[in-house]
């Protein structure tokens, strides 16, 4: 072996490959996290953000300056701070100049910065950029020695380790970014909310989340949108990690062809051009029915995307999957992982806040040092220059009798015991500072800096003079750059809301003598004239027929009241749907009700959820021996699985009418007899659920027994309809009935005789009701109210409907809105039926929806 061979060799060592990529992996993945991807806890940026902000100040590329051009300020950071590729630091000046991705732009940008459709922005060599007022405020004070500096990539130049921002820049513009083994995904904020709660710990450190939260209420978006349900919100302010769900702003528009979908806001990260030609995808796919075009019709005013929507199309239910299946429904994944003192943390709101103002207070106190330093330096020299006024002429003399510069400085020292930087001061002084004016001038110099002093002094020592400073500067960025929030909160989330999937439609719903409950669309009863036969209505078992029959819309809840005097809740689209001649379902399988009681009364209320509703109205009853009670609606507007008891009956008496009244109605309530009694609901107390209530109408001795009550709204404009059981009604003037006092036996308001039979039921109509009339053999009859014309209370009035079999009666009678005003829903109906049945079997693909809920539905 030769000698260069044994060189080589004793060069060579050997090493385990193992230990050798793990070290090198951990040191490549430290880089990452600490030099590139992650933010900084106190100024929110990363190196190469603070690179730029810091390489535009050093060449005054400041929002007073003109422009420059975008390749110069990367040439100046990629030579003297960033040593990496030019597009990394091109795009971060782009993006920190784009206004849909910064909550508050740091970069002034002029030309093509891209659009919210996903284009990309000119070439550096096209665009320019400077500074803008907050980009400059992040370095405030950089000059006062606030913050550290370290060398560059070479060695030659010094940068900021961190920015001395008085913008609390990590939680107001958000970032992002991926490193190894993790990820940052951190929302923007409103610059006004987080001072405030910055504030709120100043004052208080140990404030939890919750109040935290009084203040920063949620992230707020540059773009906008809603934020749906807090919980998401509340984890990661918590933990650090959450899922907060944003939804598109839109609104529906209508004119006289159709109705148009139009969104205005998109939630954060959502490309608009994509967003369009996915819906339009979808449309083409056949996966949305009932969209005939999509435009994006965005312009100077702002962003329109406007959905079309199909004349026998229901918008809201499109709309509802508008967001079910596109991104105008997204969701953000938040991780608030950033760097504290060079090592990545998972952090929570009070965590951000905290090492923000941490860091303002050491900001504070270096900046104070720094100005006290100098102030004393300057207090110093100026009172080496007062002795020299003071001592003009033996200072003139001593400077003349001096050889050198140096000599007259020594001779001064000496004669007036100063140092080295007051004799210089002195001997460089011109000799215009000796008029009187000047002399004036620094004595007043002189107290201003020794009042200066004793302040900068005092912010060292009384910490709450420190707190005091840093509130006052964070509420000045407070003034000048707060904005009112973009982003609404609607503090309320659901998956799956089945409201939205339901159009809201007129419905009819009935229930039969035995119990049987559906729901029909009130556009299967076509209007007939007066006295005409009718049309088949529902199969039913023998002896059974339909007793009840009230209209409603989708979406109203019903009360449910039975003849024991129970309360029951059901949502209208819960009821089963079927047409005329649907038998429907038992209502025991879906109420838990007795065995041996009924549904006897029912209410379709639309606001339970609101408390200025449920504390204003009030429910009252009307049982067949003639009690009455009234009690406040808000004690029915908790619903329960096994219900609530309603009003407590007596032994032998039962529910037969519930109204619902606003507090200053009347009421008139009628018998079989054909007499009725007027009078005002004030004269009954309200009283407790479990009450009984008090006599509203004395009944005649007999058989005799209330058949219905009715609320009076509109004396002048509603008038009185009652139905015999025969099929024969009339109308009377309100007025008619004279107001007594309850408990009365009341006045005639039927002549009733064998043609007519007794009466069955009373109810308060205008011209524009439709009267719903079924008989106890299943036939039903649909008329207009405005056929009948109103005549005199003692009258047997008009035939409504021709009972065709013998002792058939009438069992139902219900008024209805009339047919002009339903025209617009009618063809619609069966439409949304149908597409409802889609949407919950997709849902059940998807896994939103069980089979159960699939079943109840």
């Amino acid at each position: 072996m030769d000698e260069n061979q044994t060189i080589d060799q004793d060069r060579i060592l050997k090493i385990n490959i193992e230990e050798e990529m793990k070290s090198s992996y951990i040191d490549y993945s430290m880089s990452v996290i600490v030099a590139r991807a992650l933010p900084d806890v106190r100024d929110g940026f990363k190196p190469v953000h603070r690179r730029i902000l810091y390489g535009m100040l050093g060449i005054g590329n400041t929002s007073n300056n003109p422009y420059k051009k975008c390749a110069r300020v990367v040439g100046e950071v990629l030579g003297k701070y960033h040593p990496h590729g030019d597009s990394s630091v091109y795009g971060a000046i782009v993006r920190m100049g784009q206004d849909w991705n910064m909550r508050y732009t740091l970069v002034d940008g002029q030309g093509n910065f891209g659009s919210i459709d996903g284009d990309s922005a000119a070439a550096m060599r096209y665009t320019e950029c400077r500074l803008s007022k907050m980009g400059e405020h992040v370095m405030d004070d950089l000059e006062k020695d606030t913050v550290d500096m370290t060398n560059n990539f070479d060695d030659t130049l010094q940068e900021p380790t961190v920015m001395p921002t008085k913008i609390p820049n990590l939680l107001v513009n958000g970032g992002n970014g991926i490193a190894v083994g993790m990820a940052t995904n951190i929302p923007t904020h409103n610059l006004g909310e987080v001072v405030d709660g910055c504030c709120a710990y100043i004052d208080n450190p140990d404030i939890d989340t919750e109040g935290l939260m009084q203040y920063i209420k949620a992230p707020d978006f540059p773009t906008g949108a809603y934020i749906y349900g807090l919980q998401g919100v509340k984890d990661a302010y918590e933990t650090g990690r959450g899922r907060i769900v944003l939804r598109a702003k839109s609104e529906i528009e209508s004119d006289d062809s159709h109705d148009k979908i139009v969104v205005t806001e998109l939630p954060y990260g959502v490309n608009k051009a994509q967003l369009v030609e996915n819906i339009a995808e979808l449309v083409k796919e056949g996966k949305i029915d009932g969209i005939s075009n999509v435009n994006d019709e965005s312009g100077r005013q702002g962003m329109r995307v406007v959905v079309d929507v199909k004349r026998d199309a229901n918008a809201n239910v499109i709309l509802n999957k508008l967001y079910k299946m596109t991104a105008m429904q997204s969701s953000f994944s938040v991780n608030c992982i950033a760097l504290v003192k060079g090592r990545p943390r998972l952090l929570s709101l009070k965590d951000c806040v905290r090492y923000f103002v941490e860091h303002r207070h050491d900001v504070t106190i270096r900046r104070t040092r720094f100005d006290l330093a100098k102030a004393e330096e300057r207090a110093h020299i100026i009172k080496g220059l007062i002795i020299a006024c003071d001592n003009v002429e033996e200072v003139v003399r001593i400077i003349r009798a001096s050889k050198t510069p140096s000599d007259a400085q020594r001779n001064l020292e000496r004669r007036f015991e100063l140092d080295e930087l007051q004799s210089k001061a002195i001997v460089d002084m011109r000799l215009a500072q000796l008029t009187g004016l000047r002399m004036d001038q620094l004595h007043a110099e002189y107290d201003e800096l020794l009042r200066q002093i004793s302040y900068l002094q005092s912010i060292l020592d009384d910490p709450e003079l420190c707190k005091k400073v840093m509130k006052d500067e964070l509420l000045e960025v407070k003034d000048k750059y707060n904005d009112p929030r973009r982003t609404e909160i609607k503090p309320y989330e659901h998956e799956f809301n089945a409201e939205d999937f339901y159009p809201n439609d007129p419905v009819v719903i009935t229930v039969s003598h035995l119990g049987y409950i559906k729901r029909t669309p009130l556009s299967e009863f076509r209007e007939q004239a007066r006295g005409g036969v009718g049309s088949k209505g529902a199969r039913t078992r023998e002896q059974d027929f339909t007793e009840y029959i009230y209209p409603a819309t989708m979406h109203q809840t019903m009360l449910f009241f039975t003849r024991k005097g129970r309360c029951y809740w059901l949502k209208c689209y819960e009821i089963p749907e079927g047409d005329k001649n649907f038998k429907g379902r038992a209502i025991q399988n879906m109420l838990n009700i007795e065995s041996d009681d009924s549904v006897n009364a029912m209410l379709r209320l639309s606001g339970l959820d609101d408390e200025a509703f449920v504390n204003s109205h009030y429910v009252v009853f009307a049982t067949k021996h003639g009690t009455v009670k009234k009690t406040c609606l808000e004690a029915y507007s908790r619903p329960r699985t096994n219900g609530v008891i309603a009003i407590n009956i007596a032994e032998d008496d039962e529910v037969v009418d519930v109204r619902l009244t606003n507090g200053r109605n009347e009421l008139i309530m009628a018998n079989r007899n054909g007499r009725a009694v007027r009078f005002d609901e004030n004269s009954i107390r309200t009283m407790g659920r479990v009450a009984t209530g008090v006599r509203g109408m004395r009944l005649d001795d007999g058989d005799d027994e209330i058949v219905g009550m009715i609320v009076v709204n509109n004396p002048e404009t509603e008038t009185v309809m009652v139905v015999s059981e025969n099929g024969y009604g009339k109308r009377s003037q309100v007025n008619d009935y004279r107001i007594t006092n309850r408990g009365g036996k009341g006045v005639k308001t039927l002549s009733i005789t064998d043609k007519t039979g007794r009466l069955v039921a009373i109810k308060n109509v205008t011209d524009s009701n439709d009267l719903m009339i079924i008989n106890k053999s299943g036939i039903a009859i649909r008329l207009s109210v405005a056929e009948c014309r109103v005549m005199g209370r003692a009258t047997q009035g008009v035939r409504l409907i021709n009972l065709s079999k013998k002792n058939d009666v009438i069992a139902s009678v219900c008024k209805v809105m009339s047919s002009e005003l339903e025209a617009t829903v009618e063809e619609e109906s069966r439409a949304q039926w149908t597409q409802k049945q889609e949407d919950i079997a997709e849902d059940i693909v998807s896994g939103t929806v069980s089979e159960s809920e699939e079943s109840k539905e």
